[in-house]
């Protein structure tokens, strides 16, 4: 199974701003992960949801130990060099039939993170395909920073849902299709988007934002991030904990402090009475709901 990338799958990432498709699991491997998610859902009786979803990497431990795979760090050092930190581990699921989708957008526009060397790994767990609401992506659309709006739409996956009002050129989108076990690359910068799921299945991936360990955060004092390649000689992130099991108190701590710290500067804290601040404390409310588990 090939891990390293070529000269030219490199050459092609800079041109366009991502890459597809590369192997990273085995289709068996893909559902064993898809196994250890939907088995935690039927014990706790409903969907993994909010907060959850994200920084997964502190709550389970086979998302801990995918985000350190060498399958994917091989190519991401190809990218970014050889001492990588993991910003986040997040989990993107449409349910079957669900008006779920994610707008036209970069992420470089409200992550506050000062390197545009930022690359998401998004591993299919089931079938991404065109009818099941696979990322579309805006061919060499991370050459520069586009128009956004929140949006605020309760079928947006984003947090505020922020959306690209201009600049998307439907020539040049294309659609992501991957395999149980397949991966894409993206940078920070480009602009991608996904349709609401209209298949019978869940569209389960996994996305791992790498990035070198001379990055910083702009928006707040302090971030964290997973150390999961090299050394880091920066200190700009407080390193995140490893889980030793599911649900690791220390690390369900630790995930809740992350989380609200994220959340307020993905929400803007000056908006006291809009749908903006009921969705942020919404958001909130459930860590303290999740936190015990």
């Amino acid at each position: 199974m090939q891990s390293r990338l070529s000269k030219e799958q490199v050459r092609q990432i800079g041109a366009d701003g991502y890459y597809f498709p590369l192997p990273a699991l085995s289709g068996d491997e893909a559902q064993a992960c898809r196994d250890r998610l939907e088995h935690y859902e039927k014990e706790t009786g409903h969907p993994i949801n909010g907060t959850q979803r994200l920084k997964v990497n502190l709550l389970m431990k086979w998302a801990d130990d995918l985000m350190r795979d060498p399958r994917i760090l091989d190519p991401v050092e190809d990218l970014v060099g050889p001492n990588i930190l993991c910003w986040g581990a997040h989990l993107f699921i449409k349910e079957a039939r669900s008006p779920s989708f994610i707008s036209w957008h970069q992420d470089s526009q409200y992550w506050g993170l000062d390197s545009a060397n930022i690359y998401t790994a998004w591993i299919a767990l089931s079938s991404a395909t065109l009818h099941s609401g696979c990322m579309s992506m805006a061919r060499g659309s991370h050459l520069q920073q586009l128009p956004h709006v929140d949006t605020f739409d309760p079928n947006n996956m984003l947090t505020r849902g922020q959306s690209i009002t201009e600049g998307i050129d439907d020539d040049k989108t294309v659609a992501i299709q991957l395999a149980p076990g397949e991966m894409s690359l993206h940078n920070v910068r480009i602009a991608h988007s996904s349709t609401p799921n209209r298949s019978d299945d869940r569209r389960i991936g996994i996305a791992f934002r790498y990035m070198p360990t001379s990055t910083r955060q702009q928006l707040a004092d302090w971030d964290t991030a997973s150390l999961v390649r090299g050394e880091d000689l920066y200190g700009h992130f407080i390193h995140e904990p490893r889980p030793r099991h599911d649900f690791d108190p220390e690390c369900v701590a630790f995930h809740a402090r992350s989380i609200e710290n994220e959340m307020s500067f993905l929400i803007p804290k000056d908006v006291k009475t809009s749908v903006q601040s009921l969705t942020y404390v919404a958001m909130v409310d459930e860590l303290g709901r999740n936190g015990g588990q």
